[in-house]
């Protein structure tokens, strides 16, 4: 809508004034979901109200001076359309504002409420003891819990930002929705059969769908809230793809395929997971005072390279494909075996009763390595097995990367023992390979990895590949 009436100032007649009426009303019919819901405050609906009644007056003054300027376009009335414009895009971001307001806070303070599981708790201690009277107790407070979640995924759906985040506010939706009466049937089950042993996991199992998803949620509110910040996208990434136009001359042969609602729900999931990792890994990195450490150097890579996998799981990036995104699984193992080798060469400066462990580490992440490259370089054919390889990818990313922000504070301890001279100190050879190594910002290790600006505009679906 802002960008329509933006638009006006480069030509006042490419829509009419019916088709941004029209769009203003859509808008307004969303934001009556806040003013409607039993869980939006006194005071964000009165807001919210009071900015919708302003948006249309504006939206009224613009129409009437961007009239009279198609008839008569003087530099009194130019200068008359440009306030107006501004005056409506200044509304229109207020009342963004206000709703996504209303809609996080009351997010937060659901979860918040919430994140002690305790109607649960209630509902497995009364099962198991046969109490049909405290079992109905809390099964009516579990659903008013349930309410109270599908109700915030329907607002923070309205104010998600972007086509996967809206997909997963949808999926949660439906998750609480359906979970809900599964705990509460399996509760009413158990207490009627206290000695079942099947009753008792089917109830634990429902439950554990519910406190994973309460969980995701928070990740979820996140990234909305990073989205609507502009936080999105600003990190900068390398990747290891050939220069655009070669990697692509194989791929006549295949059409993209879209993903139903559940995939790229599962898919937006472990995204979500992914960035949260790099964020941790990042952090890390930071605690380091030697930033040309190899050790750091290849975490950074590694981190840089699983943020690029993570904005393709939302449509972003440069990974276009899931060609660009194998590939960029296959380099992301490499970096690991060669963080690997770094964390061999680091262990014989430890002394014996860490370097074992260090080791074991070190042989984990080679382990991992080899399974995400064997993972990303078998060949698939169908939307179904791309799916679980895209899926497989990710997941062995993430998995990495949780093995990675275990390694990164052990190393940094194991460096600062250093200054104790609790290290051994370094062989020869290894003092040689330093000071003629060559480091990340040398020209070879530059070639490996180019450095690229995450892109504006991009398509908000991911392309699967499926053979013809």
């Amino acid at each position: 809508f802002q960008n329509k009436v933006e638009g006006l100032r480069d030509n006042l007649y490419f829509l009419s004034k019916e088709n941004l009426s029209t769009m203003l009303e859509v808008i307004l019919e969303h934001t009556e979901d806040f003013t409607d819901s039993a869980y939006t405050s006194h005071e964000h609906r009165e807001h919210i109200l009071e900015l919708s009644k302003q948006a249309k007056m504006e939206l009224e003054q613009l129409v009437s001076v961007w009239m009279q300027a198609q008839n008569q376009k003087t530099k009194d009335l130019m200068e008359d359309l440009e306030v107006a414009i501004l005056k409506t895009c200044q509304c229109m971001n207020e009342l963004k504002r206000e709703v996504h307001s209303a809609a996080t806070s009351l997010a937060v303070d659901l979860l918040k409420y919430h994140t002690d599981h305790m109607v649960l708790k209630a509902l497995k201690i009364t099962g198991v003891e046969g109490n049909l009277e405290a079992v109905a107790e809390y099964t009516c407070k579990l659903s008013e819990q349930k309410e109270q979640l599908v109700e915030m995924c329907r607002l923070l759906r309205h104010v998600s930002g972007t086509e996967p985040l809206e997909i997963t506010c949808i999926h949660a939706e439906d998750t609480f929705q359906v979970t809900g009466p599964q705990i509460i049937s399996a509760a009413e089950t158990l207490a009627l059969h206290p000695s079942s042993k099947i009753a008792k996991e089917n109830l634990e199992v429902f439950c554990e769908a519910w406190e994973s998803q309460l969980s995701d949620m928070s990740m979820l509110l996140r990234e909305i809230n990073d989205v609507f910040e502009g936080r999105r996208g600003e990190k900068r990434v390398y990747l290891s793809l050939p220069r655009p136009g070669k990697h692509n001359a194989n791929l006549k042969a295949l059409k993209p395929v879209k993903l139903d609602t559940e995939e790229q729900a599962k898919i937006a999931k472990l995204g979500l997971e992914l960035h949260l990792l790099t964020s941790d890994v990042d952090s890390e990195t930071e605690k380091w005072e030697d930033q040309e450490n190899e050790i750091v150097q290849h975490g950074q890579g590694m981190s840089s390279m699983a943020y690029s996998m993570y904005l393709f799981t939302r449509g972003e990036g440069l990974l276009k494909t899931t060609q660009d995104l194998f590939h960029q699984a296959e380099i992301f193992a490499a970096e690991g075996t060669k963080l690997a080798s770094a964390l061999h060469a680091f262990s014989d400066q430890v002394r014996d009763d860490d370097k074992s462990l260090l080791l074991l580490e070190a042989e984990k992440l080679v382990s991992m390595c080899k399974q995400l490259q064997i993972t990303a370089k078998a060949s698939v054919q169908g939307k179904s097995a791309t799916f679980t390889k895209v899926d497989a990818c990710i997941l062995k990313t993430r998995n990495v990367m949780t093995l990675l922000c275990q390694l990164l504070p052990l190393c940094c301890r194991l460096l600062r023992k250093a200054r104790n001279g609790c290290l051994k100190p370094a062989p020869p050879w290894r003092e040689d390979r330093i000071r003629t190594g060559t480091n990340a910002h040398t020209p070879e290790r530059r070639a490996e990895t180019f450095g690229i600006k995450s892109l504006e505009n991009h398509v908000t679906n991911m392309t699967f590949l499926e053979s013809k």
